[in-house]
């Protein structure tokens, strides 16, 4: 990599600091800087001095801001600066013209807004919302489908192997693999004198409950709930849930097969009532030993703490592998109950953020029935106490 040399490195200083005259840089701007540094301060100069530029309140104006940035910004740096517009200058119009909404660059971001201005948006934007969510929840999709469902189906298989198989049932590699000892060379082949296989397939191996708070501060924990509910419940050997709740509870398996649907099904912002949302995945609960409960939470009580606690314990007690995420993002850990995620810890309930990238390895661990808080430490996650 070229060292940035003199120039370079104060023709970005003079655009970092907007070129006030007491920026001090004395650099001159190429015609390509200008526009560049027009649409900076467009937005992060316009709190300060809002006759200087700003994005102005008209959709044309905030149009070609949006086809200025994405002309100037790699993707990445694109996403920052809507979203940014959006907490800064609350430019909440971006996102209620279909014209303004076809020219944002789509992410989970994005869509956790529009999840959220769902209920107040307009019907000619509803269907330019729909397709922006949709574009998102492919390219999560194609992310991270396959590797859910290769390390669900990895960790099912382990689970029910045995030495006694039908023939459709015969683990092939694996099988080879042992008895390699028993190779014929003159016949070119294996005699196994010892068969694995995967075990007769029930209709389901395990229940996997997805009980997801939607509360305003979970809102990309929200799509990535909704994508993966969706990955799972296309996985024949589990049975899925998801239920997502604030003060009232939703149950959305039905739209399971519809990933764009589930996040549309979802409203969020309003309190929160953990006791009552597990009150209700408790009532679903048939083969405890076999159900999985992941209860997606900051933890932060709104309704009876100490009846939320006791039907924790008695999840646990009654053989659920419960499992508490304080987030499902690439945000990084958020503020959370400490007192909540301390009891869950003493009743044997990890409590951590997990990215996206490590969920599929996180549900394989649970259905093998691991210790999840050995499994957090193993990735270097700080489990919550």
């Amino acid at each position: 990599m070229s060292a940035i040399t003199t120039d370079e490195r104060v023709r970005r200083w003079r655009l970092v600091l907007g070129g006030d005259e007491s920026d001090g840089t004395g650099a001159t701007l190429s015609a390509e800087d200008v526009g560049m540094d027009k649409s900076l301060s467009a937005l992060y100069d316009a709190e300060q001095d809002r006759r200087r530029g700003g994005l102005g309140s008209s959709a044309p104006s905030v149009s070609r801001w949006l086809g200025d940035i994405r002309k100037y910004f790699p993707s990445s740096v694109v996403q920052v600066m809507q979203r940014d517009a959006l907490e800064r200058l609350d430019m909440k119009q971006m996102l209620f013209e279909p014209e303004l909404l076809q020219s944002v660059e789509p992410n989970v971001h994005l869509v956790a807004d529009l999840m959220a201005l769902s209920g107040a948006m307009p019907t000619k934007t509803k269907h330019t919302a729909r397709q922006v969510v949709g574009k998102v929840v492919d390219e999560l999709m194609k992310k991270l489908a396959n590797p859910t469902r290769q390390a669900v189906a990895g960790s099912l298989n382990r689970a029910v192997r045995n030495r006694r198989p039908r023939h459709r049932e015969i683990d092939w590699n694996r099988t080879i693999k042992a008895n390699l000892k028993n190779y014929q060379k003159e016949f070119r082949t294996v005699i196994p004198d010892a068969l694995i296989g995967y075990g007769r397939k029930r209709s389901s191996l395990r229940d996997i409950i997805l009980c997801v708070d939607q509360s305003g501060s979970m809102g990309t924990s929200v799509v990535y709930s909704g994508i993966f509910g969706a990955v799972l419940a296309s996985i024949p050997a589990v049975n899925t849930r998801m239920v997502v709740f604030d003060t009232e509870v939703v149950d959305l398996t039905e739209n399971l097969s519809d990933p764009v649907e589930i996040l549309f099904g979802v409203q969020l912002g309003g309190g929160t009532d953990i006791n009552r949302a597990l009150a209700y995945c408790q009532s679903y609960v048939r083969r405890p030993n076999e159900t999985i409960l992941v209860l997606i939470s900051d933890l932060f009580e709104g309704g009876n703490n100490v009846e939320m606690l006791k039907r924790m314990s008695s999840l646990t007690a009654a053989g659920v592998t419960c499992i508490a995420l304080l987030a499902l993002n690439d945000d990084g850990a958020p503020m959370f109950d400490h007192r909540n995620a301390s009891a869950f810890a003493e009743m044997g309930v990890p409590s951590f953020a997990c990215t996206p990238d490590l969920f599929p390895d996180l549900m394989a661990a649970a259905i093998g029935k691991r210790d999840m808080s050995a499994w957090a430490a193993k990735h270097e996650i700080v489990a919550a106490r």
